[in-house]
């Protein structure tokens, strides 16, 4: 198969630079560049986009999203370490591919990025749903990002697109597929990274839709959402007593039985359950 661009392999980068994957980081290195492209393609048209990258690492999906045609790329890259292989990748695309070294919890990524902007990333472990979930919940809607397409363990991407009645249906499903389009793009084996984690990965591809699904307030919704799911063995009437009130008047009205547990109530009843709440 041809190479995605004139750098060298990546095991050859590794070595270069001596670069072992930290598990204190969450760092679990995708070294095969045909991948990396195919992920970068699964992340849609990006030639008239800027591309928000976290956790570059030494630059596998980087190259893929500079070789798939992104308009720029910013990557936000914790490990110090990293930035001599990712400052080799931007001589070879110059001007397309800006490196913070910082925290992608604390660095504010918008003052560097010109919208239409998606974001792409093969999220370190420890942080990739406190990333996920910050996305999905920003203080107005639509976000800044047109879509998500993230690497996670495999049990968290299917917690993300579960639909109800199973036991991964829970408040990651109701946060990404209020607001999102979300489905499985790619499967990934442990032995596709180095080193190999104890689990599969996937990628999920968000897309944020204009307005969410139905109406409801954000915050009276993450509190009914993350009360019924908190206690998920119990009927929503004990679980949702914090709420006050008549509670399964409540329940009722939102067309949902009184002694269902959360995971069988669907989005659409979420909401509504949401909407008489916040009428009181």
């Amino acid at each position: 198969m041809m190479p995605i661009d004139p750098l060298p392999p990546l095991r050859e980068v590794i070595a270069n630079h001596g670069l072992s994957a930290r598990k204190s980081l969450g760092q679990n290195f995708l070294l095969d560049l045909n991948l990396t492209a195919k992920i970068a393609r699964s992340a849609g048209e990006l030639s008239d986009c800027d591309v928000l990258e976290i956790g570059p690492g030494p630059g596998g999906l980087t190259r893929g999203l500079l070789a798939e045609g992104a308009r720029r790329v910013l990557a936000i890259e914790k490990d110090a370490r990293c930035l001599p292989a990712l400052e080799e990748i931007a001589a070879a695309y110059p001007g397309q591919l800006e490196i913070i070294n910082g925290d992608a919890l604390e660095v504010d990524p918008l003052t560097h990025l010109t919208p239409p902007i998606r974001i792409a990333a093969n999220l370190p472990y420890n942080v990739g749903t406190e990333l996920l979930v910050r996305w999905l919940t920003p203080p107005r809607w639509p976000p800044f990002w047109q879509s998500l397409t993230l690497m996670f363990q495999r049990e968290v991407a299917e917690r993300i697109v579960a639909q109800p009645g199973g036991k991964t249906y829970g408040r990651l499903a109701i946060l990404a597929q209020w607001r999102c389009d979300a489905r499985i793009v790619m499967s990934l084996p442990p032995q596709a990274f180095t080193p190999p984690p104890k689990v599969s990965s996937a990628v999920v591809h968000l897309t944020a839709l204009p307005e969410p699904r139905f109406p409801a307030d954000p915050k009276v919704l993450e509190r009914v959402v993350a009360m019924g799911f908190n206690q998920r063995r119990k009927m929503l009437r004990a679980s949702l007593k914090g709420l006050g009130g008549d509670v399964e008047e409540k329940l009722r009205a939102a067309g949902i039985d009184p002694t269902a547990r959360a995971e069988t109530v669907s989005l659409e009843q979420f909401c509504a359950l949401a909407r008489i709440v916040a009428e009181g």
